[in-house]
């Protein structure tokens, strides 16, 4: 049997999305925040024309790019996504750098990703340099109202 508390070494190439543990799975979130911005999706159609808003969910920490109260975000956030292995295929507008996107396309982890670099300054690093990250770029949807979401459309995230 397999430690909850343990990942398997290259988890991520070796078993399929379906066979990973609840830690291995959350260890796949390379911490971007892209999920957790307000967004006009035209998905299934064509998911890569999602446009993305710099308005982020009220619990997301604007300053870190991580969430506030993550155990407990459906309580406070109802429509908080929660991602699964089977809502992957509905869920194609994720962000180009998303782990879990990338992966259920066949894809590798980009190679700034914690699982691949072991080091988290390595990794905040190479999310800088690969502009990704909602960290010092979002503003809570608390101090936006939503007929202004159109016009805090940007283009720094790609689906």
């Amino acid at each position: 049997m397999i430690s909850t508390y343990t990942l398997r070494p290259n988890f991520w190439q070796n078993y399929s999305l379906d066979e990973l543990t609840a830690l291995e799975w959350e260890a796949l979130c390379d911490g971007c925040g892209g999920c957790c911005l307000e967004k006009f999706l035209d998905y299934p159609k064509q998911p890569e024309l999602t446009e993305y808003t710099d308005v982020a969910c009220r619990l997301l920490d604007c300053a870190t790019g991580y969430c506030s109260d993550y155990a407990n975000r459906q309580k406070f956030v109802p429509n908080c996504v929660t991602l699964t292995p089977s809502k992957l295929k509905h869920m194609l507008w994720l962000p180009s750098n998303c782990a879990y996107k990338r992966l259920y396309l066949g894809q590798d982890l980009p190679k700034w990703h914690l699982l691949i670099t072991k080091d988290a300054v390595a990794t905040q690093q190479g999310m800088r340099a690969a502009g990704v990250g909602v960290a010092g770029r979002c503003i809570s949807e608390v101090e936006v109202d939503e007929e202004d979401l159109e016009a805090r459309i940007i283009r720094w995230v790609k689906a």
